[in-house]
C-alpha cells in the first residue's frame, strides 16, 4: 500500500505526514492516496504476543459459561442454546467453571443435555468434555493418552489437552476468524501471535487462509513450516504440572529448536512449570535473546533475580487479574498476590516483558489488560497485588513490541512496517483512559483496515 496519512502527531509530537511505500514508513516523493488525520495522536499498532486464533473464532459460536458458578445456571444456559439449535447438532461451551458442579465428565453433561452431542471446555483450556452422544460419535477411535478412564477402563468423557485430537475426529466448529479479526482491528489491533502449541502444517494452512487482516506470527511444533503468509515464530513448548514431561525430552526438544534456528516459548502458570523450564534450558545450553516465559502467572521473588540472569522475555497475561483476580483472592494466601502476574518488579529487574491475551481464556481486549496492568483490580475493584502496578504508557508498551522480540519496542521511522493506530485526543488523554473507544482507524502495511464512522 503506498499512501499519506495527513497531519498526524506520532505519538503526540508536533503533526507531520507519514509517508508509506509498499506497507513501510518511507520518504519518497510521488503521487499517493491521501487519508486525513486530522491532527489525531498516531501511535504502532497492538500486538497480542499470545492469543489462540481459532478457539477465540470458534466462542464467537459457543454457548459462554463464563462467570456462572451456579450448576442450575449452567444447566438453564445449555438448554436453552439446546433448544434453539437445530435437532440432532453439536452444541459447543466454553468458560465452563468448576466451582458450579465439580469437574464435568459425561454423566454430568448427560443429565444436563442428553438429546445431542455435547462438547464442553472448562475455563482453563485444559480439560474438554463429551456427554455420552458426543462419545458415542468418536465409534471405535482408539483413545489418546489424555483420555481419562474409570476404574473399568471406560472413558470418563474427560480429555485433558486433547485440543488437536479431538479437532480431527470431531466436526469442526463454525469458526469465523475474518469477524474476529474485525473485532481486533477496530481495537487496534495490527498483529497478532498464535500460541498453539500443537500448530503445524494443517493450522498454518488454515490460519493463512482466514483472510485475518493482522499480521501474524504462529509458534508451534517441530513440522510448522515457513510461509510467506505468516512469520514462523518459536517452537512452543507446553509443561503442565498436572502430568509435566521428562526434564530429558524437554531439553532434547530445545535444542530442537536450536538445530531450526528457532526460539522457544514455554508454557509456565506455575512455579513448578517455570522451574523445570529454566531447569531445562540450563541443559540445554541456556536460553538465547528471543527466549520467552509465556504467562508467568506465579513467579516468587527468588525467581526474579534468576530470570534476570538470562535474555528471557517474559509474555505475560494481565487481563487475568481482572477475570479471575477475585478467585485468586479467596483461594491464594495474601502474601503470594504479588507474585501473580507480575509486571513492576520484572520491569525493574530489567527483563523484557510484553503482554498478549491468552484468549479466549481471557479477554481480547487490550485495553482491558492495560488498566489492569495500570490498577491491579479485580472485576469486583478489589486490589490484587498493587506492588506490581506499572505506569500507564508501561501497560501500552506491553503491547508494542517486535513480532518476533515482543521485549524489543516498534517504532515509527522510516523502513518499519506501517501498523498503526490513530486515537483521538491528545497522548496524555489515551493513557488516561485506556479504552479502545479513542481508536478512530487502524492501518495494517499502511492500508486502512478499522475506520470509526
Amino acid at each position: 500500500m503506498n499512501l499519506i496519512i495527513r497531519n498526524v502527531r506520532p505519538w503526540g509530537a508536533a503533526a507531520t505526514d507519514i509517508i508509506i511505500d509498499d506497507g513501510l514508513v518511507g520518504t519518497g516523493a510521488g503521487k499517493r492516496a491521501e487519508f486525513d488525520g486530522r491532527g489525531r495522536v498516531l501511535l504502532p499498532g497492538l500486538h497480542d504476543h499470545h492469543i489462540h486464533i481459532l478457539a477465540s473464532a470458534a466462542r464467537r459460536s459457543s454457548v459462554d459459561l463464563a462467570g456462572l458458578v451456579d450448576a442450575k445456571a449452567v444447566e438453564a444456559a445449555l438448554r436453552s442454546a439446546a433448544a434453539a439449535a437445530p435437532p440432532g447438532a453439536w452444541l459447543r461451551a466454553v468458560g465452563y467453571d468448576e466451582g458450579a458442579a465439580g469437574l464435568p465428565d459425561a454423566d454430568l453433561l448427560d443429565d444436563w443435555v442428553s438429546d445431542r452431542p455435547l462438547k464442553l471446555q472448562d475455563r482453563t483450556g485444559a480439560l474438554w468434555a463429551l456427554n455420552r452422544l458426543g462419545l458415542a460419535s468418536l465409534g471405535a477411535a482408539t483413545f489418546p493418552p489424555g483420555c481419562e478412564r474409570d476404574a473399568a477402563g471406560q472413558p470418563t468423557g474427560r480429555f485433558w489437552r486433547e485440543d488437536r485430537w479431538l479437532g480431527r475426529h470431531l466436526p469442526r466448529s463454525n469458526i469465523d476468524v475474518a469477524g474476529l479479526g474485525s473485532e481486533l482491528a477496530a481495537l487496534g489491533v495490527t498483529g497478532l501471535t498464535d500460541a498453539g502449541a500443537g500448530n503445524g502444517p494443517d493450522e498454518a494452512a488454515l490460519l493463512s487462509s482466514s483472510a485475518l487482516p493482522q499480521t501474524l506470527v504462529l509458534m508451534g511444533n517441530e513440522s510448522l513450516p515457513h510461509a510467506h503468509e505468516y512469520r514462523r515464530g518459536p517452537l512452543k513448548l507446553l509443561i503442565d504440572e498436572r502430568d509435566p514431561p521428562d526434564l530429558d525430552v524437554l531439553a532434547r526438544r530445545i535444542s530442537e529448536a536450536r538445530g531450526q534456528r528457532r526460539n522457544v516459548a514455554t508454557h509456565c502458570v506455575t512455579a513448578t512449570e517455570l522451574s523445570l523450564f529454566l531447569a531445562a534450558l540450563e541443559l540445554s545450553g541456556g536460553a538465547l535473546s528471543g527466549d520467552r516465559i509465556e504467562h508467568g502467572g506465579e513467579i516468587a521473588t527468588a525467581a526474579i533475580a534468576a530470570i534476570a540472569q538470562t535474555p528471557l522475555t517474559v509474555v505475560t497475561n494481565p487481563a487475568f487479574i481482572h477475570d479471575r483476580g477475585d478467585r485468586y483472592r479467596d483461594s491464594i494466601d495474601p502474601q503470594q498476590w504479588s507474585d501473580l502476574y507480575r509486571a513492576r518488579s520484572l520491569i525493574e529487574a530489567n527483563i523484557p516483558l510484553a503482554a498478549g491475551s491468552d484468549a479466549p481464556y481471557a479477554s481480547f481486549d487490550p485495553w482491558l489488560g492495560m488498566r489492569t496492568a495500570r490498577d491491579r483490580l479485580t472485576a469486583t475493584r478489589q486490589s490484587l497485588g498493587r506492588g506490581e502496578r506499572i505506569s500507564a504508557r508501561q501497560a501500552l508498551c506491553l503491547y508494542l513490541g517486535e513480532p518476533l522480540n515482543p521485549g524489543s519496542a516498534r517504532t515509527i521511522a522510516p523502513g518499519a512496517p506501517a501498523d498503526f493506530m490513530l486515537c483521538d485526543g491528545s497522548l496524555d488523554e489515551v493513557l488516561a483512559d485506556l479504552t479502545p473507544d479513542r481508536v478512530a482507524a487502524t492501518f495494517v502495511a499502511g492500508r486502512p483496515v478499522f475506520q470509526r464512522r
